[in-house]
């Protein structure tokens, strides 16, 4: 081996010799140590995370369901659970948020995306496909009377 690479060998076998070595007592505690995602997991979700989560699962559920051999079909068939999982995090928002503007949206998209549904379901329909229904939706409850 050239001199000119021995430093380099030995740099790299000697950072590697603490690889696989148990961490200090203090690194296990050390705020830095637990991942986020393992301290969001402790922390409970608020009801309107809850309802958001649920309303994603329901969406990515149905887009997964929606794989069709014609690419037309899969689109419209995937496009409609993805259009309902928008109007519900838009309820989501109405039931649980407070900004004038971020209401106001809510209220146009689910007025847009249920006219496009009935758009995807018409087009299924017409070709005679069957389940061109979006999953239910989680009943609305609107707080505040909103």
């Amino acid at each position: 081996m050239s001199g000119a690479r021995m430093p380099l060998v030995v740099l790299l076998l000697a950072g590697m010799a603490g690889c696989g070595q148990p961490q200090p007592d203090n690194a296990a505690r050390s705020p830095a140590a637990t991942p986020p995602a393992a301290e969001a997991a402790a922390t409970p979700l608020t009801p309107a995370q809850e309802a958001y989560s649920q309303a994603n699962a329901r969406m990515h559920a149905g887009m997964a369901a929606a794989v069709d051999a014609d690419p037309d079909v899969a689109f419209a068939k995937g496009m409609i659970p993805h259009h309902q999982g928008a109007i519900d995090m838009a309820r989501v928002q109405l039931q649980y948020g407070s900004d004038p503007e971020m209401r106001q949206l809510a209220q146009e998209i689910i007025r847009a995306q249920e006219a496009e549904i009935a758009q995807l379901q018409a087009f299924l329909a017409a070709r005679g496909v069957a389940g061109s229904t979006p999953a239910p939706a989680a009943p609305a409850h609107h707080a505040g009377g909103h």
